[in-house]
């Protein structure tokens, strides 16, 4: 085992901030590659990104990081896979950096299936019904067998609505466990011989107080880089930027801050203006395997009868990311005929898609056209063409 001691640490440095809005652009540097951010991180819950090859990955979608999801990882391969193969850069053969969300989402969207306690939580497996327990301290465990560069603390993912006193509640539980899970984090070392970093959540719903004493309680731990969870579960979306601006406002400058599940090209350039560096949703890749694409001129359905005979490229403005020669027309076909490589055409798409987006975000910040591009944008992109 390494010692924890002998590591670098990864580092975040600022090196832009926008002067009309607080986008900013940094470089966030882990053992396994420097990240550009703002960036978006696709999601690959059980070890893989659906429907793509890491070599698309890398090559096509250009992606920087890549998520795990603990709660999954933990259920299948397991964690004696995990460690034998030397944890899930080795296994899924993902030589970039992965961040791992530490499975309280899915815990705790299984309200029929769990039991929380101070202690931790008590779960039923979604796949064959077992019972399972996660604590502050096994969660830290756990991500440090799966080896990610980027750890998330255990927290309750409060759902939308909810009143304030079971908001305020459920608050407290998150910041106890965040004190444990940082004594546990400290107080082990990494397994495979490259850093890791712990991400705290901030938590409190919509209720402005509550964001506001949370983000000031994971300002004080003084962590890598911090989170902002329980938002885009349903709330409209003024409230979920009210909410991300009150935090970004908290939260340390020097820091990365990672606004979790969010979402949409709209969403996530407004994010974006109000401070946010760190992006991951499912959205790109399930609306993939339904035929909808991301285009920067707006939302295509691709199952839709319009296209049957355009044999445009998928985005015309020139961020197409599959093969160019890949069709509206052919990738219609594909989709009503339920061929697999539909799938790979359209996620690829849409990954690419949001990944330019990001990447052009920080270079408006840069040049110091970005207010004017996102304004632009948030509508262009919202048409349904």
């Amino acid at each position: 085992m390494a010692s924890l001691l002998s590591l670098p640490a990864l580092k975040f440095t600022l090196l832009n901030t926008d002067t009309q809005t607080k986008a900013r652009v940094g470089l966030l540097e882990t053992d396994h590659g420097v990240i550009e951010t703002p960036i978006f991180m696709p999601v690959g819950t059980a070890g893989t990104v659906k429907a793509v090859h890491q070599r698309e990955l890398k090559e096509d979608v250009k992606a920087q990081i890549i998520l795990g999801n603990t709660y999954h990882l933990y259920l299948r391969p397991g964690l004696n896979v995990l460690k034998n193969a030397g944890g899930l850069h080795k296994f899924n053969g993902w030589d970039k950096p992965i961040l791992t969300d530490s499975g309280g989402y899915q815990i705790f969207s299984l309200a029929n299936n769990r039991k929380l306690t101070e202690e931790g939580a008590t779960f039923k497996s979604h796949i064959d019904g077992s019972k399972h327990f996660f604590s502050p301290e096994s969660v830290m465990d756990i991500e440090r067998t799966i080896g990610a560069d980027i750890i998330m603390a255990f927290d309750e993912c409060t759902p939308y609505p909810c009143d304030y006193n079971y908001a305020k509640k459920s608050l407290g539980l998150t910041h106890r466990w965040l004190d444990r899970c940082v004594d546990r984090f400290t107080t082990t070392e990494p397994h495979y011989g490259y850093n890791q970093e712990l991400f705290p959540i901030v938590q409190g719903s919509v209720f402005k107080d509550l964001r506001i004493e949370s983000s000031e309680f994971i300002a004080s731990k003084n962590c890598f880089g911090n989170a902002i969870g329980g938002l885009s579960v349903g709330e409209p979306a003024e409230d979920m930027y009210a909410m991300t601006e009150v935090v970004t406002d908290i939260l340390p400058k020097e820091k990365p801050r990672y606004l979790m599940g969010v979402g949409t090209p709209m969403n996530i350039l407004e994010s974006i203006a109000l401070g946010i560096d760190m992006f991951d949703c499912v959205m790109p890749t399930r609306n993939a395997r339904h035929g909808l694409l991301f285009t920067q001129n707006g939302i295509i359905n691709i199952r839709n009868e319009k296209w049957k005979n355009d044999f445009s490229p998928l985005d015309e403005n020139g961020t197409t990311f599959a093969d160019t020669s890949y069709s509206k027309a052919y990738l219609r076909h594909l989709i009503v005929c339920d061929e697999i490589l539909a799938a790979q055409i359209a996620t690829v798409h849409n990954l690419g898609f949001y990944i330019w987006l990001v990447k052009e975000a920080r270079k408006r910040i840069v040049d110091g056209s970005f207010r004017e591009w996102k304004n632009k944008m948030v509508i262009q992109m919202a048409q349904r063409l």
